[in-house]
């Protein structure tokens, strides 16, 4: 075992990884992580990587700190590493003096923990041995290095099948069985609400999620993805399509890796059929931070390829990545601001068009894209009786199709300002837990205000991340449909005002906006809405049938015209009675109805001066 630490080490310094000096080997023997140590067989348990971190925080203690931002539901400590360079560790002076704060997650997936290597690798590399000392010029990294730490010791042999090593590996889903990369938005999970108090406590400028693929094989080993879309601020994208996916490639291509863009193919058995745009909503980590105002880099390390490959391949994307932050901090840090003040100023504007995309697509155009590939064969299987692929393992380069950009597909108009009825406070609890600034209504408060009717609803029968949305197995011409209404409705005093002219804005609107695909409505927050509580005995209904056809003679045409031409219609007792039910004064006007209302103004609204910060202890 102590040769092979040693033959590590002198490979260690041949890389330019360790001090000058005369304890050179001793050095980068000492510092080596539970991976290096292993040969990549291994990664190292919950106990094990803390217990590193904290060799790093007592070697380097001006420069590294260890963060508790949270608990886990098993009650696991949820723990961050921040390092800055000057020993500054204030986030409130780190944007004043426009630095930017990179935040990087790891392990959300417990199986794919590559990204938690590396940042161990890079951890030691910029404090200890130096190597990457000026990595820390500028920024100031906030580290997770095991984000759902219950999934990750669920550990074994078996928990990614699709993945070459290590020996063993955490789980997907944290102790709820959650998967935490679909709960960004409804934040049902602790391990995320503990993330967004962490969020809302530094503030991000640039933010990483590890991963490591399922799906083709390929050549590249490294692969990303930045959102660059229409719901991006304009200027972001353009600096991370521009310049920052340029860099990152040109960087890790020169270390021997092989990057590329993130891949999803149209027909996972047919990759010459190209490539699709895959835009993440914000139930996803790369899709909430658009509504953040911040650019975000999805990882996906390659799961065929080794793990000392991929542990690597993740250390030179991370340490490209902090380069090019520090080169260009003093412009990051401008954009960001501005970012913020566009979204205010277009909450204090509430402009009339339907200006705010809330869902996008690919584009229809496609341009060519030289696709670095595996040689592949397809063919009829015996045991699944549909086609599938088997890659011969060779190179094979070939010019396939990707869409050419992306396009809005639906888009609102904002209003001023969202109220929600102080009974919905599971609701105004997660608008809270985001930093979305509330105000309180301190009377009762009644208004026409806009709002939705709400039908089409399909609840599918299993469920999806420990709920039933509407978008998770509907068929998009099943989907929900809202029309916009103007209601007389009524607001208790507690109610929660959500003003748009704030930084957070963007996740407010997403998260009450009834047909965005991660809205509270989607996930099943305001189900009730949709169930009917009274019910008319069929004997009352009949009687109330008749009397209604008897006075009202256009009435009864419409009901035998569609007698004539619905033949379901015309052999359900019940629906027939309802026909008139849901026509009289005793039908609940408010089934279907939306109780958020859109306010154009504040003016006569009684609210509380200040009110909350939308930020918790």
């Amino acid at each position: 075992m102590r040769s092979r630490r040693r033959r590590i080490a002198r490979a260690l310094l041949l890389a330019g990884l360790t001090l000058p000096g005369t304890r050179l080997v001793a050095a980068a023997e000492d510092w080596l992580t539970p991976a290096e140590i292993s040969g990549y067989r291994t990664t190292p348990r919950y106990d094990e990587t803390l217990a590193y971190l904290r060799r790093l925080a007592a070697a380097a203690p001006k420069q590294m700190r260890l963060e508790v931002f949270g608990k886990t539901g098993e009650g696991r400590d949820l723990v961050a590493a921040v390092v800055s360079g000057d020993g500054v560790f204030e986030p409130e002076a780190l944007h004043r003096a426009g630095r930017p704060v990179l935040l990087i997650q790891n392990a959300i997936h417990a199986g794919e923990m590559d990204g938690k290597d590396a940042c161990l690798a890079l951890l030691r590399d910029m404090l200890v041995t130096k190597a990457r000392a000026a990595l820390l010029e500028r920024t100031v990294l906030v580290v997770i290095p095991i984000y759902n730490a219950d999934g990750h010791e669920r550990f074994g042999p078996y928990n990614r099948i699709n993945q070459n090593g290590p020996t063993e590996m955490g789980w997907r889903t944290q102790g709820r069985n959650l998967n935490l990369n679909r709960d960004y938005l409804k934040a049902d999970a602790p391990e995320t609400r503990a993330f967004l108090r962490l969020w809302n406590r530094w503030l991000p400028d640039f933010f990483v999620d590890n991963h490591v693929t399922d799906g083709a094989d390929y050549q590249y080993d490294v692969t990303f993805g930045l959102a660059d879309g229409p719901d991006a601020d304009p200027a972001l994208a353009s600096w991370q399509r521009d310049v920052v996916a340029p860099y990152l490639k040109a960087e890790v291509d020169a270390t021997g890796h092989l990057a590329g863009p993130f891949i999803n193919l149209v027909d996972e058995t047919d990759p010459a059929r190209g490539l699709e745009d895959w835009g993440a909503p914000p139930r996803f980590s790369n899709g909430y931070v658009v509504l953040q105002s911040r650019p975000g880099m999805l990882v996906e390390m390659h799961m065929l390829k080794d793990y000392r490959t991929r542990v690597t391949g993740n250390y030179e994307i991370l340490r490209a990545l902090v380069q090019i932050l520090n080169r260009d901090s003093a412009l990051l840090a401008g954009l960001t601001r501005d970012a913020d003040a566009a979204t205010i100023a277009a909450g204090r504007a509430a402009a009339r068009e339907a200006s705010f995309p809330l869902r996008t697509g690919p584009g229809r155009e496609t341009e060519p894209f030289d696709f670095r590939g595996i040689g592949f064969r397809r063919s009829l299987s015996e045991v699944s009786g549909r086609v599938f692929i088997e890659y011969t393992g060779e190179n094979e380069n070939r010019t396939i199709p990707r869409p050419k950009g992306r396009t809005t597909l639906l888009a609102v108009a904002p209003p001023r300002a969202y109220i929600v009825p102080a009974p919905w406070r599971d609701v105004i609890d997660v608008l809270e837990v985001h930093g979305v600034r509330v105000l309180r209504t301190t009377a009762p408060w009644q208004a026409e205000v806009g709002t939705y009717r709400c039908d089409g609803l399909r609840w599918p029968e299993r469920p999806f991340e420990g709920r039933h949305p509407m978008l998770a197995a509907a068929r998009e011409e099943e989907a929900l449909r809202c029309r916009p209404v103007r209601e007389r409705l009524d607001f208790p005093a507690g109610s929660a005002v959500v003003p748009l002219d704030q930084r957070a804005a963007k996740v407010a609107i997403h998260f009450l906006e009834p047909e965005a695909p991660d809205s509270a409505v989607q996930w099943g927050f305001f189900d009730a809405i949709f169930e009917q509580k009274e019910y008319g005995d069929d004997r009352v209904l009949e009687k109330l049938a008749r009397t209604m056809m008897a006075h009202d003679p256009a009435l009864r045409e419409e009901f035998e015209r569609k007698l004539a031409s619905d033949a379901k219609f015309a052999a359900d007792p019940r629906a027939r009675l309802e026909f008139f039910y849901r026509r009289s004064p005793w039908w609940d006007a408010r089934i279907g109805l939306y109780p958020v209302g859109r306010l154009a103004t504040l003016e006569g609204v009684p609210l509380a001066a200040g009110g909350s910060s939308g930020k918790r202890p």
